[in-house]
């Protein structure tokens, strides 16, 4: 069965990059209303990006899902759907970042492992070797979503959560490039 560019998994994948713009914008609206006593630090700013942020990776949950399940895998899909995780990612670190509920270092750290684990795949791809995402970094990637959902609304609590995603991140990439130290070494 051949696979339309355009399928649902694909289309899934790049409404996920158009999301992450929001997620910017909303978190740069500081209405100073607080939504709750319990919190209120957090802004309907806030309460919009989180909201956004959790639809947006709620796609990235279904879009491989459907991809496998009806063989709609496609090469177009096999691109986007990591980018657009990564831009999601980062837009809301970035975002973050500037209004000083996460240091710039620990998102340095995980673009840096993102790069590394990317180029690690380039070089397998050129090899004819496919890279499969790790259950290392499936769960990697769940903690960072979950961190950064309670970073987004202030939750306490969120960064020690963002401190055992960053973990992951280390060790999951380490764990790539162990298992791919033979592709780079030649």
């Amino acid at each position: 069965m051949k696979s339309k560019i355009f399928n649902v998994p694909n289309t899934l994948s790049l409404i996920r990059v158009f999301l992450a713009p929001l997620v910017l914008l909303f978190l740069s609206l500081r209405i100073n209303t607080p939504i709750f006593s319990e919190l209120p630090d957090v802004s309907w700013g806030d309460v919009l990006a989180a909201a956004v942020f959790i639809v947006a990776s709620i796609t990235d949950a279904f879009d491989g899902y459907i991809a496998r399940k009806y063989k709609l895998v496609t090469t177009l899909g096999k691109f986007i759907d990591p980018l657009a995780d990564k831009v999601l990612v980062i837009a809301a670190m970035l975002a973050l970042i500037e209004l000083g509920r996460l240091p710039a270092w620990i998102v340095m750290v995980i673009i840096t492992r993102e790069f590394i684990v990317t180029g690690l795949r380039l070089v397998a791809a050129a090899e004819g070797v496919v890279i499969a995402a790790s259950k290392g970094g499936k769960l990697k990637t769940c903690f960072q979503i979950a961190a950064l959902i309670m970073l987004i609304l202030n939750i306490p609590g969120g960064m020690v959560l963002m401190w055992l995603a960053m973990i992951l991140t280390v060790w999951s990439g380490m764990d790539y490039l162990i298992a791919g130290s033979r592709l780079i070494t030649g």
